[in-house]
């Protein structure tokens, strides 16, 4: 099922992503840079059902390696420290995260 991931992605568009980012705490300048930046999404699967998503863009790089329903600490691009776990939901890959007493969750795929 995680194969219909794998794969090169391009962010053609977001909505809601600066709100988001306040919400978070992110600083002005930082959601400045990241209202303009449409990373690239490289999801990738090894042999033993490892997967590693990296995110990349001209302002920065992050990869996370982790295997579906399994929790592990993760340092965000915003530089938060969250404890993280990816599954698959009706078809999608459903990322949860969560830090501080927050919590948010990021879906990808609906195809």
């Amino acid at each position: 099922m995680v194969d219909k991931f794998v794969g090169t992605w391009k962010m053609i568009s977001s909505e809601n992503f600066d709100d988001y980012m306040k919400a978070l705490g992110v600083g002005f300048a930082t959601r400045q840079v990241g209202n303009r930046t449409k990373p690239s999404l490289i999801i990738n699967m090894d042999d033993q059902g490892m997967i590693c998503l990296k995110s990349q863009s001209t302002f920065k790089t992050v990869e996370v390696k982790f295997n579906l329903n399994e929790p592990f600490e993760e340092t965000t691009a915003d530089d938060r420290k969250t404890m993280t776990v990816f599954s698959l939901e009706n078809g999608k890959l459903v990322q949860k995260q969560k830090w501080d007493g927050k919590e948010s969750t990021i879906e990808r795929g609906d195809w």
